[in-house]
């Protein structure tokens, strides 16, 4: 067999050596080899080379990349493409064969490496580890230009064989290194007494290394001391418990711990939460339920029950003395309001007394018996019906105001006179009073009234229509009456806020009512009664409701006559006011007397229409709200101030409100047109009908006026106060007008009707009006003097206007007789 081998080896030499007769070109040995391919003669892959000039088959690539790998331990792949000849991308696909077939290799990031490499820099780094006693996976890794977790995954199965130390946190260690690290840890562990958090013992270790190892050493991760102390609680050579894996509480803390629990509990049947967290104790009450299974955990305290038990004896106590009690005085100082509420609805005796009705709790700490409470009720309620039935009617605000009183039954109807100026002939003014209106009832033409040009508006006549000329207009306002009823009873059944008496009423009489609370020595009684005053307020709301609805039944039909007095009253006071208001277009070309004669008749008439609508409208409201209304005064004879008017009004409901202040604002102004819109407003929102002066209603009235005053100037006796009644007599018989003019206005209507009347006439009148200025301005002049001379003056002047007042009545007697 080796002789026939060496034959063929001899043969293949020949073959070889010998020269070919046929030279083929590179072109025709590659055509060649492809149609041998076609052929299947060559039935096997080849590869070309990078030159193009040589042909290799896989199988010899693979084996040129193993020889590579063995001979050099860590190949880069772009290295063996330069090696072999072959492109990179056959290089790495045969390369992945080769590291499948071959366990002991591994291709990373471009490189053939195999475990004897490893084994070769596993023994150099160990060499340097027992150099340095540590060293970093990031440095070593840099050295290799591979990752840190290679480097990790590479040693970790070396450690203890090829290298002699201990990977910890990216660190390898020696394990004399970390005997010395073990010793400072549980060195530092044992000397702790209180619960600490390891990552403040780690850092201080941590600068304690590198004081000691200088600039050389490495910082040390804390990690690397947390699982050293893990080992070390492990073996038993550290004694406590670890929570989260940094809370580290000793032992010798929690039996300390213990003792004070234990100690502090079993002393004083309690032990607040804040006192566990001094003790680091994070959930007190997980902590204390399985020590004491019988103790109650309470908002802010842990207690035995024989505290309970003490409280429920002074409780049982209170409520057989019908008194209160404070739990919260009788509980240690560190109980709060809702340990106090708590704690009593655990009491038996308090929850029997609920149960029964014996007791009630008020705040959270208060408690009170029923009988107490009852008779505080009681007493409150007394005061509220003794204040019902006093002689003002008492308003009740709620939302914590005062409670206020508005006192009707005792109000001065003689109000102090408004100053006004009055002008004489001579151009000096004086100042005057001028009196409330004092309009009369029945069949009276109207208060007597005494003007002159330099009399101030003394004793104002203010005509009124007799009753008999009411009938005129009944039967067309009784429809409207009634839809002012149907409008009233609307608006009496609105919801409204009730009446409650204000907390701050409320606590002072309660203050006043038990001094007992600051005789036994409570620090702020005002809370009690704060807490009983919001339990009474509702039960006093409640009272307060029912007995308003009963007075609201009684005050049903007080309502209907009201509000029948008041439309009878409105449909006599506005026609005449219509009347007089006529009057004044005959002064629209004169500014100042127009002026003059508007406020006159809004101070006389136009106020005591108001006076009377908004007194009658306030007993309408306070009947409405069921509040008890004594019967008052004749409303025609109420005269009202400006800040009572705006008072009344203000105490309306907001719809009305809004239109009676409207009336008192046209009241001080300069048109008598402004008020009579502003008082239509008002009485419609009301419910009231104001008629429309017609002319049949007009000339039944001016005859009316006419003959009531024309009976008043036949039996005048007084110079003074004939004057304006025959102006206005004279203005009704030329003019047919109703003139109300004051005293300073009677100059302007006088010689207004110097071409109206003939001359004797008129000089007649103009010189009794010129006589009674000067009578008045001697009264005038002489009020301080007691001179004779003046007297005698003015009894001359007195006699001579007496012998004058025959002519001036038959200006308008006669006619006006003759025409009667």
């Amino acid at each position: 067999m080796d002789d026939e081998l060496l034959e063929l080896q001899r043969q293949f030499e020949f073959a070889q050596q010998a020269k070919s007769s046929i030279r083929l070109s590179e072109r025709n040995v590659v055509e060649l080899v492809q149609k041998l391919h076609e052929l299947r003669i060559i039935d096997f892959e080849l590869l070309h080379t990078v030159s193009g000039k040589e042909y290799i088959t896989p199988e010899q690539l693979r084996h040129e990349i193993a020889g590579e790998v063995k001979k050099l331990g860590r190949v880069s792949l772009i290295d063996l493409a330069d090696t072999t000849g072959v492109d990179l991308y056959h290089v790495e696909k045969q390369a992945q064969h080769v590291v499948s077939e071959d366990p002991g290799l591994m291709l990373i990031q471009g490189e053939i490496i195999s475990q004897s490499y490893w084994d070769s820099v596993a023994e150099e780094i160990n060499e340097r580890l027992q150099e340095c006693s540590q060293i970093a996976l990031a440095e070593l890794a840099a050295q290799l230009h591979v990752g840190s977790e290679l480097v990790a995954s590479v040693l970790e199965p070396r450690l203890g064989t090829l290298v002699k130390g201990r990977l910890e946190g990216g660190q390898l260690y020696t394990p004399a290194y970390i005997a010395r690290v073990s010793a400072m840890v549980r060195g530092a562990s044992r000397g702790i007494t209180v619960p600490t958090n390891l990552s403040v013992l780690w850092s201080s270790l941590q600068q304690l290394l590198q004081e000691m190892e200088g600039a050389t050493g490495l910082a040390v991760e804390g990690s690397f001391f947390q699982s050293l102390f893990n080992g070390l609680v492990k073996e038993g050579e550290v004694l406590g418990t670890l929570r989260a894996g940094i809370h580290w509480t000793p032992t010798v803390f929690a039996i300390a711990q213990k003792e004070c629990v234990d100690s502090f509990f079993s002393q004083n049947s309690f032990i607040s939460y804040d006192t566990l967290h001094k003790l680091g104790i994070s959930q007190p009450i997980q902590y204390l339920q399985p020590r004491f299974p019988e103790g109650i955990p309470l908002v802010t305290a842990f207690v035995h029950p024989s505290m309970i038990e003490m409280l429920d004896a002074a409780i049982e106590d209170a409520i057989e003395c019908g008194s209160w009690l404070d739990s919260l005085s009788l509980l240690p100082t560190s109980f709060g309001a809702q340990d106090a509420s708590k704690i009593l609805s655990l009491s038996p005796s308090v929850q029997s007394a609920l149960k029964a009705n014996k007791a009630l709790i008020v705040g959270d700490s208060y408690l009170f018996s029923s009988s107490f409470v009852k008779d505080v009720y009681d007493r409150v309620e007394k005061e509220l019906e003794t204040l019902s039935h006093s002689g003002s009617s008492t308003i009740i605000l709620s939302d914590d105001s005062h409670m206020f009183k508005e006192s009707k039954a005792g109000k001065d109807l003689s109000k102090s006179s408004e100053p006004v100026e009055t002008v004489t002939e001579s151009g000096n003014k004086k100042r005057g009073t001028e009196k409330g209106s004092k309009k009369k009832k029945g069949k009276s033409s109207g208060a007597r009234t005494v003007s002159a040009e330099g009399d101030s508006e003394n004793e104002d006549y203010i005509p009124t229509k007799s009753k008999k000329n009411q009938k005129k207009g009944k039967d067309t306002s009784s429809s409207q009456v009634a839809d002012s009823r149907k409008v009233a009873k609307k608006d009496s059944i609105k919801a409204q806020e009730e009446n409650v008496p204000s907390e701050e009423w409320l606590m002072q009489k309660l203050e006043a009512l038990l001094p007992d609370f600051e005789e036994q020595g409570v620090d702020d009684p005002q809370t009690i009664l704060k807490y009983l005053a919001d339990h009474l307020r509702p039960m006093l709301a409640n009272y307060l409701k029912e007995r308003r609805k009963a007075l609201f039944t009684e005050n049903v039909e007080k309502m209907k006559i009201l509000l029948d007095n008041l439309q009878r009253k409105l449909d006599e006071s506005f026609l005449n006011m219509q009347l007089y208001e006529k009057a004044l277009d005959l002064f629209e070309d004169d500014q100042s007397t127009s002026v003059t004669l508007h406020r006159h008749l809004l101070r006389t008439v136009a106020t005591s229409i108001a006076d009377m609508l908004f007194h009658n409208l306030e007993l309408h409201n306070k009947l409405k709200n069921g509040t008890q209304v004594e019967d008052s005064q004749n409303s025609e004879s109420i005269s009202l101030s400006p800040g009572e008017r705006t008072a009344i009004a203000k105490s309306l409901p907001e719809s009305q409100s809004k239109r009676a202040l409207a009336v008192v604002e046209a009241l001080e102004g300069k048109r008598v047109e402004t008020f009579m819109t502003a008082l239509r407003d008002l009485a419609e929102e009301s419910g009231l009908f104001l008629r429309k002066l017609d002319k049949k209603l007009e000339r039944t009235l001016l005859h009316s006026y006419r003959k009531d005053l024309t009976s008043q100037v036949s039996a005048e006796t007084d110079p003074v106060s004939l004057l304006p009644k025959v102006v206005s007599l004279l203005y009704i018989q030329v003019h047919s007008r109703a003139l109300q003019a004051p005293g300073r206005a009677i100059s302007v209507a006088v010689t207004r009707l110097k071409d109206k009347l003939d001359d004797s006439a008129y000089k007649i009148l103009t010189d009794f009006q010129t006589a009674t200025v000067t009578l008045l301005a001697l009264i005038s002049a002489a009020a301080g003097d007691e001179a004779d001379c003046s007297s005698d003056r003015i009894l001359s002047k007195k006699e001579l206007l007496e012998g004058q007042m025959l002519a001036l009545k038959a200006l308008v007697l006669g006619s006006s007789g003759s025409q009667a």
